[in-house]
Protein backbone atom coordinates (compact mmCIF):
# COMPACT_ATOMS: atom_id res chain seq x y z
CA UNK A 1 0.00 0.00 0.00
CA UNK A 2 2.78 2.41 0.35
CA UNK A 3 4.69 1.18 -2.41
CA UNK A 4 1.16 2.86 -4.53
CA UNK A 5 0.92 5.76 -2.33
CA UNK A 6 4.29 6.66 -3.10
CA UNK A 7 3.78 5.78 -7.24
CA UNK A 8 0.94 7.99 -6.85
CA UNK A 9 2.81 10.83 -5.86
CA UNK A 10 5.81 10.13 -8.03
CA UNK A 11 2.70 10.18 -11.22
CA UNK A 12 0.99 13.64 -9.83
CA UNK A 13 4.23 14.93 -9.54
CA UNK A 14 5.22 14.28 -12.60
CA UNK A 15 1.99 15.57 -14.48
CA UNK A 16 2.27 18.68 -12.82
CA UNK A 17 5.67 19.78 -13.85
CA UNK A 18 4.49 18.73 -17.28
CA UNK A 19 1.75 21.10 -17.15
CA UNK A 20 3.60 23.88 -15.86
CA UNK A 21 6.51 23.23 -18.78
CA UNK A 22 3.36 23.05 -21.19
CA UNK A 23 1.83 26.32 -20.31
CA UNK A 24 5.51 27.67 -20.25
CA UNK A 25 5.81 26.77 -23.63
CA UNK A 26 2.34 27.73 -24.89
CA UNK A 27 2.94 31.37 -22.95
CA UNK A 28 6.49 31.82 -25.24
CA UNK A 29 4.63 30.49 -27.83
CA UNK A 30 2.13 33.42 -27.46
CA UNK A 31 4.71 36.03 -27.41
CA UNK A 32 6.45 35.27 -30.52
CA UNK A 33 3.71 34.28 -32.46
CA UNK A 34 1.99 37.63 -31.20
CA UNK A 35 4.76 40.19 -32.48
CA UNK A 36 5.65 38.62 -35.38
CA UNK A 37 1.82 39.19 -36.25
CA UNK A 38 1.94 42.21 -35.17
CA UNK A 39 5.15 42.95 -37.50
CA UNK A 40 4.04 41.53 -40.57
CA UNK A 41 0.74 42.81 -40.45
CA UNK A 42 1.73 46.30 -40.11
CA UNK A 43 4.10 45.80 -42.84
CA UNK A 44 1.57 44.79 -44.83
CA UNK A 45 -1.01 47.33 -43.99
CA UNK A 46 1.30 50.11 -43.05
CA UNK A 47 -1.07 52.05 -40.38
CA UNK A 48 -2.43 49.06 -38.81
CA UNK A 49 -2.16 46.75 -35.98
CA UNK A 50 -2.85 43.44 -34.77
CA UNK A 51 -2.90 41.43 -31.89
CA UNK A 52 -3.59 38.33 -30.07
CA UNK A 53 -4.77 38.29 -26.83
CA UNK A 54 -7.17 35.93 -24.22
CA UNK A 55 -10.61 36.54 -25.03
CA UNK A 56 -12.19 38.45 -21.92
CA UNK A 57 -12.14 36.24 -18.92
CA UNK A 58 -9.50 34.20 -19.51
CA UNK A 59 -5.93 34.76 -17.79
CA UNK A 60 -3.80 33.80 -20.16
CA UNK A 61 -3.02 32.00 -24.19
CA UNK A 62 -4.68 28.75 -22.40
CA UNK A 63 -8.07 30.36 -22.58
CA UNK A 64 -7.49 30.44 -26.37
CA UNK A 65 -6.98 33.66 -28.48
CA UNK A 66 -9.08 35.80 -30.59
CA UNK A 67 -7.71 38.56 -33.09
CA UNK A 68 -7.75 42.34 -32.94
CA UNK A 69 -7.01 44.85 -35.85
CA UNK A 70 -6.63 48.26 -35.17
CA UNK A 71 -6.62 51.07 -37.86
CA UNK A 72 -4.75 54.25 -36.63
CA UNK A 73 -5.26 53.11 -33.13
CA UNK A 74 -8.61 52.51 -33.13
CA UNK A 75 -9.14 48.67 -32.27
CA UNK A 76 -12.55 47.09 -34.16
CA UNK A 77 -14.84 45.22 -31.94
CA UNK A 78 -14.86 42.77 -34.39
CA UNK A 79 -13.02 41.49 -37.80
CA UNK A 80 -16.61 41.47 -39.33
CA UNK A 81 -15.98 44.95 -40.26
CA UNK A 82 -12.99 44.65 -42.34
CA UNK A 83 -13.22 44.43 -45.81
CA UNK A 84 -12.38 41.28 -47.76
CA UNK A 85 -8.87 42.32 -48.46
CA UNK A 86 -7.88 43.55 -44.68
CA UNK A 87 -9.46 40.09 -44.05
CA UNK A 88 -7.02 38.38 -46.11
CA UNK A 89 -4.43 40.37 -44.85
CA UNK A 90 -5.23 39.27 -41.73
CA UNK A 91 -5.03 35.54 -42.58
CA UNK A 92 -1.90 35.94 -44.43
CA UNK A 93 0.17 37.49 -41.42
CA UNK A 94 -0.97 35.19 -39.14
CA UNK A 95 -0.39 31.94 -40.71
CA UNK A 96 3.35 33.30 -41.63
CA UNK A 97 3.98 34.87 -38.26
CA UNK A 98 3.42 30.88 -37.22
CA UNK A 99 5.49 29.78 -39.85
CA UNK A 100 7.80 31.98 -38.68
CA UNK A 101 8.06 30.27 -35.20
CA UNK A 102 8.83 26.87 -36.37
CA UNK A 103 11.07 28.55 -39.66
CA UNK A 104 11.44 25.87 -43.08
CA UNK A 105 13.29 26.33 -45.90
CA UNK A 106 11.13 26.68 -48.76
CA UNK A 107 7.55 27.95 -48.70
CA UNK A 108 4.89 27.84 -51.75
CA UNK A 109 2.45 30.14 -52.02
CA UNK A 110 0.02 29.87 -54.40
CA UNK A 111 -1.99 33.28 -55.31
CA UNK A 112 -2.68 35.02 -52.04
CA UNK A 113 -2.71 38.01 -53.54
CA UNK A 114 -5.33 37.26 -56.16
CA UNK A 115 -8.16 39.39 -53.78
CA UNK A 116 -6.01 42.67 -52.84
CA UNK A 117 -5.03 45.61 -54.95
CA UNK A 118 -1.62 46.24 -56.05
CA UNK A 119 -0.51 48.10 -53.01
CA UNK A 120 -1.17 45.66 -51.30
CA UNK A 121 0.29 42.81 -53.60
CA UNK A 122 3.82 45.01 -53.43
CA UNK A 123 4.04 45.38 -49.63
CA UNK A 124 3.42 41.26 -49.60
CA UNK A 125 7.14 41.51 -51.79
CA UNK A 126 8.69 43.72 -49.17
CA UNK A 127 7.34 42.12 -46.77
CA UNK A 128 8.85 38.71 -47.01
CA UNK A 129 12.00 40.07 -48.33
CA UNK A 130 12.00 41.73 -44.72
CA UNK A 131 11.35 39.31 -42.35
CA UNK A 132 12.02 35.97 -43.99
CA UNK A 133 15.60 36.50 -45.25
CA UNK A 134 16.58 32.98 -44.34
CA UNK A 135 13.82 31.36 -46.09
CA UNK A 136 13.45 30.74 -50.13
CA UNK A 137 9.51 31.71 -51.46
CA UNK A 138 7.96 30.04 -54.98
CA UNK A 139 5.44 31.95 -55.45
CA UNK A 140 2.24 31.98 -58.14
CA UNK A 141 1.15 35.59 -59.30
CA UNK A 142 -0.25 37.03 -61.64
CA UNK A 143 0.67 40.71 -60.30
CA UNK A 144 3.34 42.96 -61.46
CA UNK A 145 3.78 44.08 -57.88
CA UNK A 146 4.74 40.74 -56.38
CA UNK A 147 7.60 40.69 -59.30
CA UNK A 148 9.09 43.64 -58.61
CA UNK A 149 10.59 41.77 -55.24
CA UNK A 150 11.57 38.69 -57.01
CA UNK A 151 15.05 37.40 -57.44
CA UNK A 152 14.24 34.92 -60.14
CA UNK A 153 10.92 34.83 -62.80
CA UNK A 154 9.36 32.34 -64.69
CA UNK A 155 6.53 33.23 -66.87
CA UNK A 156 4.33 30.60 -67.55
CA UNK A 157 2.55 31.13 -70.89
CA UNK A 158 -0.01 28.87 -73.07
CA UNK A 159 1.51 28.10 -76.30
CA UNK A 160 -0.41 26.11 -79.15
CA UNK A 161 -1.69 23.98 -76.72
CA UNK A 162 0.87 23.68 -74.43
CA UNK A 163 2.44 25.34 -71.35
CA UNK A 164 5.51 26.97 -71.70
CA UNK A 165 7.86 28.27 -69.02
CA UNK A 166 10.84 31.15 -69.44
CA UNK A 167 13.39 31.96 -66.31
CA UNK A 168 14.78 35.43 -66.54
CA UNK A 169 16.92 37.43 -63.95
CA UNK A 170 17.01 40.76 -65.87
CA UNK A 171 13.77 42.95 -64.18
CA UNK A 172 14.17 44.70 -67.08
CA UNK A 173 12.33 42.03 -68.77
CA UNK A 174 9.56 41.44 -66.31
CA UNK A 175 6.77 42.62 -68.79
CA UNK A 176 3.75 40.31 -68.11
CA UNK A 177 2.09 39.59 -71.71
CA UNK A 178 -1.56 38.89 -71.46
CA UNK A 179 -3.51 36.48 -71.99
CA UNK A 180 -1.56 34.68 -69.74
CA UNK A 181 -2.78 30.85 -68.95
CA UNK A 182 -2.09 27.99 -66.77
CA UNK A 183 -3.49 24.53 -68.33
CA UNK A 184 -6.52 23.96 -66.40
CA UNK A 185 -6.90 27.69 -65.59
CA UNK A 186 -9.41 30.29 -66.90
CA UNK A 187 -9.49 30.03 -70.79
CA UNK A 188 -7.93 29.18 -74.02
CA UNK A 189 -6.16 32.69 -75.40
CA UNK A 190 -4.52 33.31 -78.69
CA UNK A 191 -1.14 33.77 -77.49
CA UNK A 192 0.40 36.35 -80.32
CA UNK A 193 -2.07 38.96 -78.38
CA UNK A 194 -0.83 41.95 -77.83
CA UNK A 195 0.79 42.69 -74.42
CA UNK A 196 -2.02 44.38 -71.65
CA UNK A 197 -0.09 44.77 -68.74
CA UNK A 198 3.28 46.72 -68.16
CA UNK A 199 5.46 47.62 -65.14
CA UNK A 200 4.41 49.92 -63.33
Amino acid sequence: MEQLTNDKAKLLDAIEKLDIKKENEIIKAHEKVNRDFGNIFSTLLPGASAKLEPPAGAKSALGGLEVKVAFRDKWKDSLGELSGGQRSLVALSLVLAMLKFKPAPIYILDEVDAALDLSHTQNIGAMIKTHFKESQFIIVSLKDGMFNHANVLFKTRFVDGTSTVVRTENKDQWVIDEPMEIRGIGKENNSNAPAKRRRD
